[in-house]
């Protein structure tokens, strides 16, 4: 799959059947602080924009995408058959053309799969997510051994620019001890969180041995990605991951 304009594919040993595209800010029709390929209908943008811009994404997907009201927590919904926006920031998907989606604009977006192709999920990984167990429940909701699958973590906010303060530092320890390895101290009670490392070390926890993915900094490249953190008015990527309908396995 090529992606147009300078949307990512991830580079991961997915399985052939299994697709997946991460939007960047670049190829729509938004203005603004919300030039150009906003996807939030909930940021402030013209929503003629935005649908505009669903309309363009969807010309890459075989339907349209399973969106969530991300709320920060630690939900998972399966996406086969869902009607409906619901509150969760994770979602499952065994259907051959069932889109799970999920938008960011510093959080990170993890993506899961199978060995065979079988089972697909999404989570929306912001610090808050990470803590509750969004990895783990994902994870665990796809039904598959753990060391039968793949993950591929996607852009978020970067170890350089994800400034926290001691309570977000505790959240982690006081379930892993060893999360301290992903805070580097930076002023008085404030420190640098690695989302990269913290979600590495939720998938390790939980027995996620194929992990890829990772490094791609939203805050940094404003020519790129929205960044919240950065720009507090700004729009919503998206990252989507589904089963090719071309190449289901026949019943």
């Amino acid at each position: 799959m090529k992606a147009p304009y300078d949307w990512i594919v991830p580079d991961w040993p997915a399985p052939p059947g299994v697709k997946s595209l991460i939007t960047t800010r670049n190829g729509g029709v938004s203005s603004g602080a919300y030039a150009s390929f906003n996807l939030g209908l909930r940021t402030g943008d013209d929503e003629a924009m935005v649908h505009a811009n669903r309309q363009l994404l969807r010309a890459w997907l075989p339907q349209e995408p399973k969106w969530l009201r991300q709320v920060h927590g630690a939900k998972v919904v399966g996406a086969d058959g869902l009607v409906g926006i619901p509150e969760a920031d994770a979602s499952i998907a065994r259907n051959a053309g069932t889109v799970c989606a999920v938008m960011i604009a510093d959080c990170m977006p993890v993506l899961l799969c199978d060995e065979a192709g079988s089972v697909i999920g999404i989570a929306h990984a912001g610090w808050r997510g990470l803590s509750l167990g969004v990895i783990e429940n994902a994870v665990r909701e796809t039904g598959v051994a753990p060391r039968e699958l793949f993950a591929w973590l996607g852009p978020a906010i970067g170890p350089d620019a994800f400034e926290v303060g001691s309570d977000v530092r505790e959240a982690f320890l006081t379930a892993d001890p060893a999360a301290a390895e992903a805070f580097t101290p930076y002023r008085a009670g404030k420190w640098l969180a690695d989302l990269f490392k913290l979600a590495r070390q939720r998938l390790a926890r939980c027995g996620v041995r194929h992990v890829f993915g990772g490094g791609l900094c939203t805050h940094r490249d404003a020519t790129r990605f929205y960044s919240y953190r950065r720009d507090p008015v700004t729009g919503r990527m998206a990252a989507l991951i589904w089963l090719d309908p071309a190449q289901a396995h026949p019943e």
